[in-house]
């Protein structure tokens, strides 16, 4: 006895599929959508909100962003995070990317271990990361315990509570997002074109410059926008390592939503924030496209 094998038609296998990729496609957009641009959305829209007598009232008034201009603090405190993003940013680059380059130039478990050694701490919890560096550079953390052993007597505050100590912290936590991209793009090109370059009598140098930066750059600009947004809204470092001279935008903001209940005028803050990180993203870009190279 045989038996026969049902086979679907021709025409509706494709229907299927169509239709299995369109509901994936649909999850797919529906979690960013749900949970990231209607809040987004919500945030755009309450910043145009007034609050009168502690009750918010919806309107389309220009009062938040008005009074974001009119007085000077919000403006320098805004200017003075982005020079700290950028500080932050710049210098993980110049220590990220030769840790980078080290990393993918290895083989075998040595590299193994290395990339364990850069990813473990990002399993960890940012606030344990926190009170870690916290007291590390604390009266009795091991900074301190160093400077006593030398006879130096410092201050508490000249390693903790300030911005040099907020600076420090974001330089050390942020540091794996600069390297793991880095490392993504450097470990994908091929050594024999490195070789090649040497054959033709490019010196190290040469070949750096204009071989492996350039086909590296995607991924080293995608490392310093992680890094610079991360730095540009962060309010848990300055809180946790700046203490009352910890002031940043981040912070700022927080406060608006917190102690304040300014909530239209936090939402504005938070505005002027998301359209620097907007612009922030879009000069990465530009500066990939210009500086793009093709195998």
């Amino acid at each position: 006895m045989t038996h026969s094998v049902v086979t679907p038609l021709p025409e509706q296998r494709p229907r299927t599929f169509r239709f299995g990729a369109a509901a994936f496609a649909a999850l797919a957009w529906a979690a960013p959508l749900a949970f990231v641009l209607l809040p987004i959305a919500g945030f755009v829209a309450f910043s145009f909100w007034i609050r009168e007598d502690n009750v918010f009232t919806p309107a389309f008034s220009l009062i938040n962003y008005r009074r974001w201009f009119a007085e000077p603090i919000y403006l320098r405190v805004f200017l003075l995070t982005l020079q700290l993003a950028a500080g932050v940013t710049l210098l993980d680059l110049a220590v990220g990317y030769p840790i980078a380059y080290y990393i993918s130039r290895k083989h075998g478990s040595i590299r193994g271990f290395l990339l364990a050694l850069l990813v473990a701490p990002l399993f960890m919890s940012f606030i344990v990361k926190l009170y870690a560096l916290r007291s590390l550079m604390g009266s009795s953390g091991y900074i301190a315990a160093l400077f006593e052993w030398l006879g130096l007597d410092i201050p508490v505050t000249a390693l903790l509570f300030n911005q040099r100590a907020i600076f420090f912290t974001m330089l050390i936590i942020y540091l794996p997002f600069v390297v793991l991209p880095v490392y993504a793009t450097l470990s994908k090109l091929p050594d024999n074109l490195i070789a090649a370059s040497a054959d033709l009598g490019a010196r190290p140098g040469q070949t750096f410059w204009r071989i492996v930066f350039p086909l590296s750059l995607p991924g080293t600009l995608v490392g310093a926008i992680f890094v610079f947004i991360l730095a540009l809204g962060d309010f848990i470092t300055p809180q946790m390592m700046g203490g009352t001279q910890g002031f940043t935008y981040g912070k700022l903001v927080w406060s608006q939503f917190g102690m304040a209940f300014e909530w239209p005028f936090g939402s504005a803050m938070a505005m002027i924030l998301l359209l620097a990180s907007l612009v922030a993203i879009l000069a990465a870009v530009w500066l990939g496209r210009k500086g793009s190279v093709a195998l």
